[in-house]
């Protein structure tokens, strides 16, 4: 099961992002077609509409009802497994911050990845990987 971040879905769904061709080709290769190998955690589908409908980071941006009928696909896909915050997700997201010693910049993407810790998950896809290297607990599809 591969845990997806926001940028690899942006990759994933906008054709003129450089990582797109490398994610769909990890989406075809591991995801597609095999029920429960993508985890997703709403707080990523959240962030994914706010990046594809800004125009000021695409040239074409995604209207905002596209934008939600992806993360609804998404969502109820035999492919995804759905994570959450839970008690222990917020914790380890807090212990996470203070021993990373982590600013504001740094906190939707430590809550992901507690959440994704939390639920089992040890393989991150992401174009940002580096956000994420620093726990030392997953696995990285460096796109």
């Amino acid at each position: 099961m591969i845990g997806v971040d926001t940028s690899y879905l942006v990759a994933l769904s906008i054709r003129e992002h450089p990582a797109h061709q490398t994610a769909a080709e990890l989406f075809g290769r591991e995801i597609q077609g095999r029920a429960g190998t993508m985890a997703v955690a709403a707080q990523a589908l959240a962030e994914f509409c706010h990046v594809v409908t800004d125009p000021r980071r695409f040239e074409r941006p995604l209207d905002m009802p596209d934008a939600l009928g992806l993360c609804e696909g998404w969502w109820h896909a035999e492919e995804c497994r759905r994570c959450a915050v839970d008690a222990e997700a917020g914790s380890l997201f807090l212990t996470w911050m203070h021993e990373h010693r982590l600013g504001r910049k740094r906190l939707l993407d430590t809550l992901l990845a507690a959440t994704y810790y939390r639920a089992g998950v040890s393989r991150l896809a992401s174009t940002d990987w580096r956000d994420f290297e620093r726990f030392g607990v997953f696995e990285l599809e460096r796109l």
